[in-house]
Formats: C-alpha cells, structure tokens, sequence
C-alpha cells in the first residue's frame, strides 16, 4: 500500500501541475474547465494519499510485530476431578 501511495502522490503532483498551466488537459471533458476544480480535485487526492500512505505504515508496523512477537505458549489447563465419595460405614 506504501508503494501505490507513492505512485498516487506522483499522479497527484502530475495533475496539479498539468491542471495549473493548462486546466483544459486535464479536464478536457469539461465546457469550461477553471484551476479551483483543480485545486478541489488536487486535494482530495491528497488526502487519499496520506490515507494510503498512513495504513500501509501501520499495516507494516503490525506484520512487523508478529514476526518479532513470542510464539504463545499453550500451558495445559488443569481440569477439576470430582472427590471420591465417602463410603458409608459397614454396620455389623
């Protein structure tokens, strides 16, 4: 997830650029293209970024964790044995 936030925030730069020299490129599908669309679309994609960028640290963070973190153990669990019963006395 790192790495695809990486290549997101090259696209981002990518497209903030190419939109502030000519907004046209970018949103070509549009009439009337302005650079605040751009801005507005620049930042979103930030965000989702940093989103990428954050859940991949702490994605690595856990799986790093694991490989570090002790095998449990498996202790025996003792389980309750019923007392004998008292056997009644023998009358003669």
């Amino acid at each position: 997830m790192i790495t695809a936030s990486f290549d997101l925030a090259l696209w981002t730069l990518l497209f903030f650029v190419i939109g502030m020299v000519k907004p046209g490129w970018p949103l070509f599908f549009l009439k009337k293209p302005d650079r605040f669309l751009i801005v507005a679309i620049t930042t979103v994609f930030v965000m989702i970024t940093l989103t990428l960028w954050g859940e991949g640290n702490r994605q690595a963070k856990e799986e790093q964790a694991a490989k570090t973190a002790p095998a449990p153990t498996v202790a025996p669990v003792p389980v309750p044995v019923p007392a004998p019963a008292a056997e009644p006395p023998i009358a003669k």
